[in-house]
């Protein structure tokens, strides 16, 4: 299993877009993962956001539900 199959094509959305997507939906029904490194997560991230470093990534999508659309910033 790939990180593609992890991730749907979408188009680029602007923050605005993921500020309402959010809004809109219970954080059940999402993955939302920041792939920056652990001091940049400490320092601010989004609430329910699951810090995944990119370096990390591959090796830990299994843990992610592939049935939920995937935020990643």
């Amino acid at each position: 299993m790939g990180l593609s199959d992890y991730f749907k094509p979408v188009s680029t959305w602007t923050a605005d877009q993921v500020r309402e997507f959010l809004k809109e939906k219970d954080p059940a029904e999402y993955n939302l993962i920041d792939v920056r490194q652990p001091p940049e997560y400490q320092q601010e991230h989004l609430p329910g956001a699951r810090l995944i470093p990119m370096s990390e990534l591959a090796s830990t999508l299994s843990e992610l539900d592939r049935e939920k659309p995937t935020i990643a910033y």
